[in-house]
């Protein structure tokens, strides 16, 4: 009924204790869940999950906050991308907010190895025909800009499309990914209080490009915030949409799971 589709069952939060995790979605109607990639270090180990389930799915990708790992070159990726139970290219993007928050208070243009490395993901995705999962964070604007100069040529979007996970940005940003061709995903976020603005974005997406998520172990939903998050509580983000939409539960979980499967064209091949 529920897809999860970010998370990261890799991490030790979460990786230790599989069987309970597993029992806990199926409890919840949570039926599949994409693993999310943010080092090539980690690639085995999410990859190896996809391989062990039949409901888990992969990614290959290296997060922009993510330093002193190995940097993969175009090629390689696509490599990784080949394998069958791996649907996408990311996490990958841009995120300010976390250099200048934690590393000293660099400049944008101290950033521009993170540009380079988005640059990199877009084209092994444009290459491979699969979908990009974004992480963007006090970078928008930027982010915005690459894909379009990245998708210049291209005959089409800058890539087999993707998706704005963990959406924070303004209604204006979600406006600029959608009119791009891009699906915005919710995650826990949507159910805090203080979230007012990400309240106005959930009503104005459409059903055909909702996807819901965890970003577990983090951003545990209401009523788990402070908690370790994991894919079972995904359906307290489906059921917050659906008040804020006015629609049904069983709407929300049918239309992003509906999605996801559109999106990621490999889960239905």
């Amino acid at each position: 009924m529920f897809t999860d589709s970010h998370c990261h069952l890799s991490y030790p939060e979460l990786a230790h204790d599989l069987p309970a995790i597993r029992a806990a979605m199926a409890a919840a109607q949570v039926t599949r869940a994409l693993c999310i990639c943010t080092t090539m270090e980690e690639f085995p180990a999410v990859q190896a999950l996809a391989d062990a389930h039949d409901n888990f799915w992969a990614t290959v990708g290296v997060h922009p906050d993510s330093e002193g790992v190995h940097e993969p070159s175009q090629a390689e990726l696509q490599a990784a991308a080949a394998a069958p139970r791996v649907v996408a290219i990311g996490e990958t993007g841009l995120d300010y907010y976390q250099m200048q928050e934690r590393k000293g208070g660099r400049s944008v243009a101290d950033l521009e190895w993170q540009r380079q490395r988005f640059r990199t993901h877009i084209r092994a995705a444009r290459a491979v025909r699969l979908p990009l999962v974004i992480h963007t964070r006090a970078a928008s604007d930027d982010t915005l800009a690459i894909l379009r100069e990245e998708g210049e040529g291209a005959g089409d979007a800058a890539c087999a499309g993707g998706v704005f996970h963990c959406f924070t940005e303004t209604r204006a940003v979600a406006r600029a990914a959608l009119d791009m061709g891009f699906y915005v995903s919710f995650s826990g976020i949507v159910t805090f209080k203080s979230a007012h603005e990400l309240h106005e974005v959930a009503k104005l997406v459409p059903d055909d490009r909702l996807l819901i998520e965890t970003d577990s172990p983090y951003l545990a939903p209401v009523p788990h915030r402070g908690k370790t998050n994991t894919p079972a509580y995904v359906p307290h983000v489906a059921a917050r949409l659906a008040e804020l939409r006015g629609a049904s539960v069983e709407h929300v979980a049918r239309v992003s799971s509906d999605n996801f499967s559109r999106l990621f064209t490999k889960v239905r091949a």
